[in-house]
This record gives C-alpha cells, sequence and structure tokens, in this order.
C-alpha cells in the first residue's frame, strides 16, 4: 500500500499505466491485433492466470491503440484507488453513529474528517487534455472490441455516459455498453432500475430529446463511481471525487455537459426520443448470450479527445473477469454504510461468480419473531438491490465471504415450511433469462435463525441407487447434494422425482445440474451454475407442498432445478477460429 501512497491519487488513464509499467504489470503488444474476436481473447486468457494490463498498441484498422485488463487482479484494484476512501467511509460512519446527540467534543474527536471533505467537489477549469482535440465523429476508427463470435457487432465495453433529469438537473454517471450501429451512432443499452434510463424516460415523456456525453478512458475513479450501486440521490461524480482524495477537475463552456479534464475521449450528442433500433446479441457478465432486442439510440455530434488518446475496454464472460475485481472492492468500500441505511442488517455480500444480482447474503438481526422477513424486504427495497434473485438471511456470525461455511449455517436451521419465501409477478436483471420474459421474474428469501436445528449430511455412497434419469450424485458441502440427470427438455418432471427418492431423505437441499462433476469443481462453479440457471417460482420443488395463509411451505429434500432450459442463452465459449488463431500467434504477442 506504500507503492500506492507515494504515487498520489490517478487523475488520468495513463498516470495509472505509468504506475503499472513501473511494477511490471502492463504488457505493451505491438504486433498488428485485431480487434475483432482476437483482441478479446488474448485478454481472456491473460485474465484466467492473473496476468498483467494488456497495452496493444497496433490495432488493425484502427486509429487508435487499445488498453484492457487494467482492473483484472485484486492488487491492481488495490493500486488504482488504495486504502484511503475505505478508511474515509468507515471513519463517516463512525462520527454518524457517535455525533447523536452532538457536542462541540465529539465533534472535536472527528476533526480529521474536515481537510478529506473539503476536498471532495468538482473543480472548474478553462482546458484540459480531453479537449485537445475536437472534431466530427468517426466512431469507426476506435478499436472497439467484439469480444464474441455472437456478438451483434463492435461495443463501447467502458463507456461511462453522464446524463442530468431533465427537470431537476440531478446528474447521473452509469456503465451502459453502446453498439456502434455507424460512424455516427450507437445504442444505448439502458437496463431497468437505472439512473440513465429514469432520464431517458422522463426526457421522452415531454418529447425531447436526452442530452448525452460519453466518457472513455480518465482517472480510474470515474470508472468506479459510474458501477457504484448509490441511491439515486448520491451523484456518482462525488464518489468519483472522494475516491480520488481531490476535487475532479472538468472543462465547461465546450458542451451540453462539463468534460471531465483528465478523460482520453468524451462523445457528446444525443439519445434520440421515440427511436429504437436492434442491439445485440453481446457476451455478457453472466456468462451468458444477452440477445437482441429494441433500445435508445445515441446519435454523436462531437468527439473531443486528446491528440494521443488510449482507447479503453474490458470483456465480459464468465466469472472471474475484470467487473468481479471491482465489484468486490466497491462492496468493501460502501459495506460500512448498510447499516446506517439499514439498521436491521448488520452485513452484507453479493456473490460475483453468479453475477451479483443473483444471490447475496445478509447478517440481521432478528430481535422479535419474523424480524428477519423485514429485513430481507427492506434489501430487496433498496436501490439496486432491488434486483437480488435470492436472499440469504441469518443472524448467525458467519463469514459472509466464505459461501461454504454461510451456506452450511442456513442449511442447519432453514425450516422449509416456514423460512422459504418466494415472490413471484416480480422485476428480474435484464441480462437473466431465467424468468417467463424479459426483465420479468421472481424473489426468494431463505432464512436459517437462531440454533442449528439438524447435523449436515457430508457423504454420499456412490453405490447407492439413484432415481430413473439420475446419473450421479456429488456432495457440493454438509447439506448439500449435487445430483446431475436427465436434461429440462427429457424430463420435466424429475425434480419432483429427486425429491420423493428416499436414498436423498437426509439431505435437505439438492441441486439438480446437467453436469455434477463441472458444478462441484470449485465454489465458484457451483454459484454460478446454481443460481445463474434457476428462477425461484419456477424451479424449487420439495417433496410435498403445503399452501397455508397464502403461504407455499415444503416438505424437504427441496429441489433446485438448475439445468439448462430451453430458451436459456447458450454459454459462452471461444470460437475454434479464434481460438486456434491466437494459438498458433501466441508468441508473437511477449505477453510475459
Amino acid at each position: 500500500m506504500a507503492e500506492r501512497d507515494a504515487a498520489g491519487p490517478f487523475r488520468d488513464l495513463r498516470s495509472f499505466l505509468d504506475a503499472l509499467r513501473a511494477r511490471g504489470d502492463l504488457a505493451e503488444v505491438t504486433v498488428p491485433v485485431d480487434s475483432r474476436l482476437e483482441a478479446a481473447e488474448i485478454h481472456r486468457r491473460v485474465i484466467a492466470r492473473g496476468g498483467p494490463a494488456l497495452l496493444f498498441r497496433n490495432v488493425t484498422g484502427a486509429s487508435f491503440p487499445l488498453v484492457t485488463n487494467l482492473f483484472g487482479t485484486a492488487e491492481r484494484v488495490d493500486l488504482a484507488f488504495g486504502a484511503r476512501p475505505k478508511e474515509f467511509v468507515e471513519r463517516v460512519v463512525e462520527a454518524a453513529e457517535t455525533l447523536l446527540p452532538p457536542s462541540l467534543g465529539k465533534l472535536w474527536g472527528f476533526r480529521d474528517l474536515a481537510l478529506p471533505a473539503l476536498r471532495v467537489g468538482m473543480k472548474r477549469v478553462s482546458s484540459g487534455p480531453v479537449t485537445e482535440v475536437e472534431e466530427a465523429p468517426r466512431l469507426d476508427a476506435l478499436p472497439a472490441l467484439t469480444s464474441w463470435h455472437s456478438d451483434g457487432g463492435p461495443f463501447l465495453t467502458l463507456p461511462l455516459v453522464l446524463t442530468h433529469h431533465p427537470r431537476t438537473g440531478k446528474p447521473n454517471l452509469g456503465m451502459y455498453r453502446c453498439q456502434i450501429h455507424s460512424p455516427t451512432e450507437t445504442g444505448m443499452h439502458f437496463q431497468i432500475h437505472k439512473g440513465g434510463g429514469f432520464h431517458f424516460h422522463e426526457a421522452e415523456r415531454t418529447g425531447a430529446d436526452l442530452p448525452a456525453t460519453v466518457f472513455l478512458g480518465g482517472p480510474p475513479a470515474l470508472i468506479l463511481s459510474a458501477i457504484a450501486p448509490l441511491p439515486e440521490d448520491v451523484p456518482e461524480l462525488l464518489l468519483a471525487s472522494l475516491l480520488l482524495g481531490e476535487k475532479l477537475r472538468r472543462v465547461e463552456g465546450r458542451s451540453h455537459h462539463p468534460l471531465v479534464a483528465g478523460c482520453e475521449f468524451a462523445l457528446t450528442g444525443r439519445v434520440l426520443r421515440g427511436v429504437r433500433r436492434p442491439e445485440g446479441p453481446f457476451g455478457d457478465h453472466y456468462g451468458y448470450n444477452s440477445l437482441r432486442h429494441d433500445y435508445p439510440v445515441f446519435r454523436v455530434e462531437k468527439v473531443f479527445r486528446r491528440k494521443d488518446a488510449i482507447f479503453p475496454a474490458t470483456v465480459v464472460g464468465r466469472p472471474k473477469q475484470e467487473d468481479f475485481f471491482l465489484g468486490d472492492y466497491l462492496q468493501d468500500l460502501l459495506s460500512p454504510l448498510f447499516p446506517l441505511v439499514m439498521p436491521s442488517v448488520r452485513s452484507m455480500w453479493s456473490y460475483g461468480d453468479t453475477g451479483y444480482h443473483s444471490l447475496c447474503a445478509a447478517i440481521v438481526k432478528d430481535r422479535y419473531p419474523r424480524e428477519a422477513v423485514g429485513s430481507g424486504f427492506r434489501i430487496l427495497g433498496e436501490g439496486q438491490l432491488t434486483l437480488q434473485k435470492f436472499v440469504l438471511l441469518t443472524d448467525r456470525d458467519v463469514d459472509l465471504r466464505d459461501f461454504r461455511a454461510t451456506w452450511e449455517t442456513i442449511l442447519a436451521r432453514a425450516d422449509w415450511r416456514r423460512d422459504l419465501i418466494v415472490v413471484s409477478q416480480t422485476s428480474q436483471d435484464t441480462l437473466d433469462y431465467t424468468g417467463p420474459a424479459v426483465n420479468h421474474g421472481s424473489k426468494a428469501m431463505l432464512m436459517g435463525l437462531g440454533e442449528a436445528a439438524r447435523p449436515l449430511p457430508e457423504r454420499w455412497d456412490d453405490a447407492a441407487p439413484l432415481p430413473a434419469g439420475v446419473r450421479r450424485a456429488k456432495p457440493f458441502c454438509r447439506g448439500c447434494l449435487v445430483v446431475e440427470g436427465a436434461s429440462f427438455a427429457e424430463s420435466k418432471d424429475l425434480p419432483q422425482r429427486v425429491a420423493r427418492h428416499e436414498g436423498f431423505r437426509e439431505w435437505p437441499l439438492l441441486v439438480l445440474v446437467d453436469d455434477a462433476a463441472e458444478a462441484t469443481a470449485s465454489e465458484g462453479l457451483f454459484l454460478w451454475t446454481t443460481f445463474t440457471r434457476m428462477e425461484p417460482a419456477a424451479d424449487i420443488h420439495g417433496r410435498e407442498a403445503h399452501v397455508s395463509r397464502f403461504h407455499v411451505g415444503l416438505d424437504p429434500p427441496v429441489v433446485f432445478d438448475a439445468r439448462m432450459k430451453p430458451w436459456y442463452p447458450e454459454v459462452m465459449e471461444t470460437d475454434a477460429p479464434t481460438r486456434d488463431l491466437v494459438d498458433r500467434r501466441w508468441k508473437e504477442y511477449g505477453i510475459p
């Protein structure tokens, strides 16, 4: 951490690259590389082995170099942001908890917060590197990535989209992928429950286009703040300033929005009212294709950039990718705030291996009967947490980052007749296709409270008889048996038969999958397989089900049907021609 403190805040992308280069954590590829498929496959191989950031100096057909894998290790994320923001947030929380009722003595005890707080904000400057060049748009000159063979075209994958609410003027900085449709237009992938989408909805309601600016590059803090799940009334630009440790410098008077001075590019224009165009497919961070749907269109009117601009990009796909490391850092940064916002929630953790929105766990207070139910609904009512599909709740002191320990804590305590609450007819993450339609699905809460109610089995006899349609069974952890069976298309009723098989009776939870060896190969693969391939209202089954007081209770064993369903998008895998090309050229790239 001393190296980070000595370097100071990274005001722009290139100061961060200089630090990576000095640490031997930046590989510069000088041979020609194609931004269509080839660069992304190189990136995937490097991030899989914890390798360096990648600077492609010679991108075929592009006018600018390309940099990827900026945040592909926890160490690089720590270098980019360091401990100072976390320490500041923890100190603010401590002050908020201590200063009521206020007194001069208490205020004096937190005098160390005054100077960092004064550094947070915006600073107006007359010019900056981003305004060195002003030109007409030529988006086809950018080394935008086509990451997967099924992608609908090249995408801006690290776009920082700034919009303002048409009525209140409040800003929102979000990251919404942009498919390049032409030299002057992109898609704008406004998902549900995202600030930019709310702004566009309001603009369209009044019959107006929505002014927008897409920043590329700039301070690493800007990228992190754009993906932070902040409350609607907390500006992301202020978080960027906090992470920087200084005011965010912006050039005013050159466009409809102030331009962040340290960025590599700023694309200014408008999201067109009443216009939709097919966007996608796109291999997304759940590890599956997000399919082709109609989305708004962003028309670029002007491009501001540095003279020697560097184009930043990322590659998403099956976890763990860069978003995993950024997501975990964000959780560390913001987790002290959860008890302030949700007083009955002591701590919370979302699991990046599930794409974050598919599963989270929380330690909650349970001071009176069923208080935990209220805490669960409180979580599901908070900002982007409303997109959570499955929530685990316990009042036990367990390390939530240790999923196996958390899962066993829940399974040893859950009363499946009472403690599983499924809410159907809800919204669901746009990128999650397990529901009956896009943006539609269900949610579940599973509680494991109080003292353990049962011992958990941990061994399975491979010679034990299996029900028809089941090939093998393999424990994931104590109390959870992963069962490999016939495909969903072959046997839709298999979950009920599995739940009623006498040989499984002592196991509280059975997870039905297509490939038990893969699903149990690691904790990450179990999480990914189980929670990205099941929808609570459709895929949870019990030995018997009972309806009482509008609640469905289940007799265990309970089965989660995590098999691939015919309507699910395909799992993302590298196509053979691209794999062979990168195999053949690997030594040319010179990546250590």
